[in-house]
Formats: C-alpha cells, sequence, structure tokens
C-alpha cells in the first residue's frame, strides 16, 4: 500500500484540512506483500474517525493499511475535527466538505473507482453517526455503510449534561433549534428512508460501550422500517481493541470482489 497524508484547501470550510489516503500499490519485493492486478480502478472505502481523533487515527491505531492491502481496497480518510460530519450553526460547513468537496477531489486526484458500487463508508463513534448519515441522505453513493460503537442518537447526546472538555459544543454544532425530525437526527432519517434505496448496514457496539443502547435502538429501528441490516452484539467496550477487531467484520462484510 502506499499512504499518502495530502494537506489540502477545503473550499467550504475556507481553511486548509487533512487527508489520510491509503492506495493499493503492486510490489514483487517487498515481504509479505501480494501483487494485485490494478487495470481496474480500485474500491474505496471512506472511513471516518470520532470527535477526539483526527484523519491519522485509523492508521495509528488499527491495522487498517495491512487489511486494505490484502483486499486491493482504497481507504481515504478526512479530517473533520469535532464537527459531527455536519454543517455547523457556529462553525464550519463539514457536511458540505465531506460530502461533496472531497469526492470530487478524490476523483480528481486519484486513480480509484467512481461506482457507487465499489465505494463504501464506515465510521467509528462520531465517525458512525457521520457514515450512516451519510448513506441515508445519499443512498445511491454507496453499496455498504458501517457504524462502530456510532454515537447516532444525537437527540439524546444534545440533551444530555454538557461535556466537561467542549461544553458549548451542541450549541456551536445545532444552534438554539431542536434536531428532532430534521435531516441531522438519524431516526427520523430512517423514518423518511426509502428501504430498495439505502444500501445495507452494519451496525456494531460492544456490550460494555455506553453507545451500545443507541445501536441496539437504531439497528431495532432500521429493521423496523426495512433496512437491511447486519450486526454484531458481543462484549466490548469504546476503544480501539474493539475497533480493530469490528472493522475486520466489517471488510469481510463488505460486497468486494474476493
Amino acid at each position: 500500500m502506499a499512504r499518502l497524508r495530502c494537506d489540502v484547501v477545503a473550499d467550504s470550510l475556507g481553511l486548509a484540512t487533512s487527508v489520510t489516503v491509503l492506495l493499493p500499490q503492486p510490489s514483487r519485493t517487498r515481504i509479505g506483500a501480494g501483487v494485485r492486478d490494478l487495470d481496474a480502478p480500485p474500491p474505496v472505502l471512506y472511513l471516518l474517525h470520532g470527535l477526539s481523533d483526527d484523519d491519522t487515527a485509523w492508521t495509528r491505531y488499527t491495522a487498517i493499511e495491512r487489511y486494505a492491502d490484502e483486499l486491493g481496497l482504497a481507504v481515504v480518510m478526512p479530517q473533520v475535527h469535532r464537527s459531527f460530519y455536519l454543517d455547523q450553526a457556529y462553525g464550519g460547513r463539514y457536511r458540505t466538505w465531506v460530502c461533496t468537496e472531497l469526492p470530487e477531489l478524490v476523483a480528481r486526484f486519484f486513480r480509484v473507482s467512481g461506482d457507487p458500487a465499489q465505494t463504501f463508508v464506515a465510521g467509528l463513534s462520531m465517525g458512525g453517526y457521520g457514515a450512516l448519515g451519510w448513506a441515508l441522505r445519499e443512498p445511491g453513493r454507496f453499496a455498504a455503510a458501517a457504524s462502530l460503537s456510532g454515537a447516532l442518537d444525537i437527540r439524546a447526546l444534545a440533551q444530555g449534561p454538557p461535556r466537561e472538555e467542549d461544553p458549548r459544543i451542541w450549541e456551536r454544532i445545532l444552534g438554539d433549534e431542536p434536531v428532532a425530525g430534521t435531516d441531522a437526527d438519524l431516526f427520523a432519517l430512517l423514518e423518511r428512508a426509502d428501504p430498495a434505496a439505502v444500501p445495507p448496514l452494519f451496525v456494531c457496539a460492544g456490550t460494555g460501550d455506553p453507545l451500545h443502547e443507541q445501536s441496539m435502538r437504531f439497528t431495532a429501528s432500521a429493521r423496523a422500517a426495512g433496512l437491511d441490516v447486519t450486526g454484531h452484539d458481543g462484549p466490548g467496550g469504546h476503544d480501539w481493541a474493539y475497533w480493530d477487531a469490528r472493522i475486520r467484520d466489517v471488510l469481510d462484510w463488505l460486497p468486494l470482489a474476493r
């Protein structure tokens, strides 16, 4: 694999930001690396980070580079700070950056598939929310979407106690308007979803995770709405050991040519 950290200008944010990208690279000399046919552009996974992380977290704390190498899968990991992948009421337009501008930059800069049948999205915690929200709002863009330990009920989070390290986060992101029923509310998106259009979903959270209940409730609501949902309900916390294991499950589940 080739690993690139790209410093780019995001016009939607009005500032420079970073994206980490993994690209399949054939090698006949590197020990442990296979040789892959790159005649066709590789499939691509948009992989989203959590609240306290950045675009490097997945490569620093999991073996995603090795896992993607085995599959010939390109991986795109954008940086969004503490935005919840939304256009903030008092901040940057991070949904526009990730969902509109970033795919355009990827298509311009890299030789990866633009076919929705070979395009996927996944994320952990805040990134799980971002991944499922993107897939529900733009179901024709992806062949599959996954949430690992997702912060999926933003209504409950916004109504909860203030975060000590960032007490005004919800005011900054959501402003003064209620989130219930808006397209920032994943449960509202489920109510409006067309089961025939939404791609298959993978939703998991460890039983020791404070966000476990949200994932289980989202899974039940999605299945009740007629969506195709694969779940994983087993031991684990809100930590990298769990996410490193589950991202392998997600990659095994993706509809990739093997």
